[in-house]
Parts: C-alpha cells; sequence; structure tokens
C-alpha cells in the first residue's frame, strides 16, 4: 500500500512539473505577444465567467485595444489560442499547409459531420473539386431569376410594416435567405417565408448558442466529458431534427430528378465540355450524380454537404444583409445614394425590374456600400485553425497543437488601413482611394486556398436584396436602434434582432 502511494504521488508530481514547464513556454510566448493575465490552472477563465455572449465578444474585442494586433490567451489547462489581427500573422497561417481547423470546428461535427468546411487533406480537395462548379459565374447567372423572385416575396411580407412602428427585420431576412439556398443550390421549393416559425432556420440558432457556451467552457479541452453539460441532451434533440429536415430535401430533389427521365439518363461529368451552359445542375444534384472512384457518394456523404451549405448558404447571408440594411437605417444620406443610383438605372421601373448579374456589376456605389459593410461587420468575425506543425512567428517557436482565433472583426478595424475604423464609409472602396490595402487587410470571405467558396453567390444575393427593397422602401431607424449589439457565436448576429421602419416609396 505504501508504494502504490508512493507511485502515485510520484506520478502526480511528474505531472505537475510537465504541467509547470509547459506553462513557462506558454508565458514566454506571451511575453512575445502581449496578452491578459492567467491563473495557474483556470488560465483566462475568470475573464469569461457568467458573462453573456455579447458580453465576451466585447471582451475579445477589448482585447486587442489594449494589447496590439496580435494577443496570446492562455485558457484553463495551458489551452493556448493566439488571436491574431496583424496582417503579415494571418497570412501566414492562411498560407500555412500545416494547419487544420480547430478545436471549435470539433463541435460541429456531430451536426455537419466532415464535410467541406471541417474536413482537410485528399478528402477536402476531392470535394472541393466536386463542388466548384455549383459556383461557377454561367450558373450563379441562372440563378438570379430565383434570387429575384424570392426578393420580391420578402418586399410583399414586409408591406404590412410600411408607416407603423419598429420591428425586427432579421428573422424575414433569414426565412428569405433560407428560400434561396434550398431553391438554387439544392433545387427544391420549402417556401420558408411562408412559415415565421420554420424549424430548421431555429434548429440553427440553437446549434450556434450550443457551440459557443462550449468554446467558452473550462472543459472544453475534454469532449469525452460533454454529456455532462446541462443541454447535451437537448442538442442530440436539435441535430436530429436538423438532419430529418436535410434528409427530407435531398429526398425530395432525389425524386424530382428520378422523374425527370431526360435528365436522370444524362450522367454528371465534372469534366464536361461547356458544363456550365449546357444544363442547370444544382449543387445538390452534382452530389447525386458524381462518382469517385466508380462510386457515387453515400447518403451520410451526400448530406454532410448539404447539412453544411444549407447552414452557411442561409446564416452568412442573412448576417451580412441584415447589417447592411441596419447600417443603411443609420445613414439616411448613403442610403439616398444608393437610392439614386437605382432610380437612375432602373427608373420608374425600379420595383419590377429583373435584375441581372450584370446590371449588378454597373452599380459601383451599390458595391461600395455592401463592402463597407462586410467590413465593419463581417458575417463570419473569427477563423480558428489549429496548427500542425512547429511555426515560427514574433520571434519565437509557436508548437504545434497551439490554436489561431483569426480575428476578421479586428482585422478590418486596422486604423492605418482604414481611418477612423468604426464609421461608416463606402468610400473606402472607391477607385479613387489612396489608402492602399494587402491582400490580407480585408477578408470577408477568408483568403488563401480555402476561402469562401460560395462568395460570388453571397455578393448577388446581397445586391438583389437591397436593390429590391430600396426600390421599394425608405429604411429608418427605430427607437431601439442605437441599442443593437453584437454577439458571435458560429456568425455574428444582432442581439435583439435588426430593429427598423418602413416608409413607402411612391
Amino acid at each position: 500500500m505504501f508504494w502504490l502511494v508512493t507511485l502515485l504521488l510520484g506520478y502526480i508530481a511528474y505531472q505537475l512539473y510537465k504541467y509547470h514547464q509547459h506553462r513557462l513556454q506558454l508565458l514566454a510566448i506571451r511575453d512575445k505577444f502581449g496578452g491578459p493575465n492567467s491563473g495557474y490552472f483556470l488560465g483566462t477563465f475568470y475573464m469569461f465567467k457568467n458573462k453573456s455572449i455579447p458580453d465576451i465578444f466585447d471582451i475579445v474585442v477589448g482585447l486587442h485595444k489594449r494589447y496590439g494586433p496580435d494577443v496570446a490567451i492562455i485558457g484553463a489547462f495551458n489551452d493556448l489560442v493566439l488571436d491574431l489581427s496583424s496582417a503579415k500573422n494571418v497570412e501566414k497561417v492562411l498560407l500555412a499547409k500545416s494547419t487544420k481547423k480547430s478545436f471549435v470546428y470539433d463541435y460541429l461535427e456531430p451536426w455537419l459531420g466532415t464535410g467541406l468546411l471541417i474536413s482537410f487533406g485528399e478528402k477536402w480537395f476531392q470535394r472541393r473539386k466536386i463542388i466548384t462548379p455549383a459556383f461557377h459565374f454561367k450558373i450563379l447567372d441562372q440563378f438570379m431569376d430565383v434570387f429575384n423572385e424570392e426578393a420580391d416575396i420578402l418586399v410583399s411580407k414586409l408591406e404590412k410594416h410600411v408607416g407603423k412602428g419598429e420591428f425586427d427585420i432579421y428573422d424575414y431576412v433569414t426565412l428569405y435567405a433560407l428560400d434561396s439556398i434550398c431553391a438554387t443550390s439544392m433545387g427544391v421549393q420549402i417556401n420558408a417565408q411562408e412559415d415565421p416559425n420554420n424549424e430548421y432556420a431555429q434548429g440553427v440558432k440553437q446549434m450556434s448558442e450550443f457551440i459557443f457556451r462550449r468554446v467558452f467552457s473550462v472543459f472544453r479541452q475534454f469532449p469525452s466529458l460533454f454529456f455532462l453539460y446541462p443541454f447535451a441532451r437537448e442538442q442530440g434533440q436539435v441535430i436530429k431534427k436538423l438532419h430529418n429536415f436535410t434528409n427530407s430535401v435531398i429526398e425530395k430533389r432525389r425524386q424530382q430528378l428520378q422523374a425527370e427521365q431526360a435528365v436522370g439518363q444524362v450522367e454528371f461529368n465534372a469534366d464536361e465540355e461547356d458544363l456550365y451552359s449546357k444544363r442547370r445542375d444544382t449543387f445538390l444534384d452534382q452530389l447525386l450524380k458524381v462518382k469517385v472512384d466508380g462510386k457515387p457518394l453515400s447518403t451520410a456523404d451526400i448530406r454532410e454537404e448539404v447539412d453544411t451549405f444549407m447552414f452557411e448558404g442561409h446564416d452568412t447571408t442573412t448576417s451580412g444583409i441584415s447589417f447592411t440594411i441596419l447600417n443603411l437605417a443609420k445613414h439616411q444620406d448613403i442610403q439616398q445614394k444608393v437610392f439614386e443610383e437605382i432610380d437612375g438605372m432602373l427608373g420608374a421601373n425600379a420595383k419590377s425590374t429583373e435584375l441581372t448579374s450584370s446590371l449588378l456589376q454597373d452599380m459601383k456605389y451599390l458595391d461600395m456600400v455592401i463592402k463597407e459593410s462586410l467590413r465593419l461587420v463581417p458575417p463570419v468575425p473569427f477563423i480558428g485553425r489549429k496548427l500542425l506543425e512547429d511555426m515560427e512567428m514574433n520571434g519565437t517557436t509557436i508548437p504545434a497543437g497551439t490554436t489561431f482565433s483569426l480575428n476578421i472583426f479586428a482585422i478590418h478595424r486596422n486604423p492605418k488601413v482604414f481611418p477612423e475604423p468604426e464609421k461608416f464609409i463606402p468610400e473606402r472602396f472607391s477607385d479613387d482611394n489612396d489608402v492602399k490595402r494587402g491582400p490580407y487587410d480585408y477578408i470577408p470571405f477568408s483568403a488563401g486556398f480555402r476561402n469562401c467558396i460560395g462568395q460570388k453567390y453571397a455578393l448577388l444575393e446581397m445586391k438583389v436584396t437591397i436593390v429590391k427593397l430600396l426600390a421599394s422602401y425608405r429604411i429608418l431607424p427605430g427607437e431601439t436602434t442605437d441599442q443593437v449589439r453584437y454577439k458571435a457565436d458560429l456568425v455574428l448576429r444582432p442581439t435583439c434582432g435588426i430593429p427598423v421602419k418602413l416608409v413607402k416609396r411612391v
């Protein structure tokens, strides 16, 4: 018994010694970056304990104001996160081949599987090659009729708020974006705009909050203890509902393709000449038809990609559109300039004109407004990466296993690149702007080889929405507009919606 106790104490002492040595290594790294004090075992947990989601976001953003562009945060049990916003270091991480998505994305796996967002290595390259044709510009041109149709429905749904008090436009935009991604990329109509209590949209919000709460939990390094979380069982139920929804979308499209015999007899070939102009295969069609090593994708393979694009294709665009609306409501002079551009090009037919990508391309000021809104409020404010090999940075060696958080929100607020960074100034993106930007100073859609595959899709949808809304309504701020705060889970959202008022244009 004595020897057993001695061995146990010796083992504990050895582990504490290793822990202490590791902590000294992390403290040395922090000295090269700057960062908040951290407790011996619980690290910086004290900063986030009992804080709301908006408070946590403000704390993380505030660290850069206090410690500089790159911040070392030592969490509980020596869990180091380097929160980066300097273009030099962000570029180094995004171009590195020796990284994978960070631990945050592991929490998404029960829901999204290992689709394009989470996968890495050979699987990522294979899936990217399969999916890329679905976002070719000629395919996107064919989606314009859907964007127009769904935006017209959105405009009609908002009619009841004209001339009345403030209301939250965020949920309307969510359902509109969900209808758009299903009709364009999945080829099915779900009519979400007719169902304000859409279960899928509600489930995505719940999952986003569950995952955020895990990220700032003291037990985040111990995934096997997830069953102890108070929301563990509820998360399982929500994931089941989300999977049921995407399964129904897949099955509906599968049946449609089987019914369209002429299409069903044509085998999909990603190398086919004139692929983009000959057919209107959706993203889901390509997943259903493609063969890898002579075999079709499994149902699980298809669902994880559909889950990924259903989430990314509606939640991020909802954020981008909604905050653009908010910024236009708060800056009436800028909204008027956008309207004058629309009116100058479309005239009395602005409300009924079928918008095309070439038409939108000529709206230069609208483009500047969209870009500035994405700068000020990037839909994805943080990107996570995990280092697979040691890396040199800031004159020190960053060990493999370190987590990087690329803080896009802070990157876009570099005063040397964007003077008066908190102000909404679309002219920053004019051709006459003298302040030169590097490729990693403005990255609303990430950058490098893993940049957002759907960025052109998102920009087209955003532009159609803004033109359709401003052609019909003048958007005014609500009484509580100035109280809107940011909260970041998987995407950047408003704390209590986007409160606006509408005045009908005549």
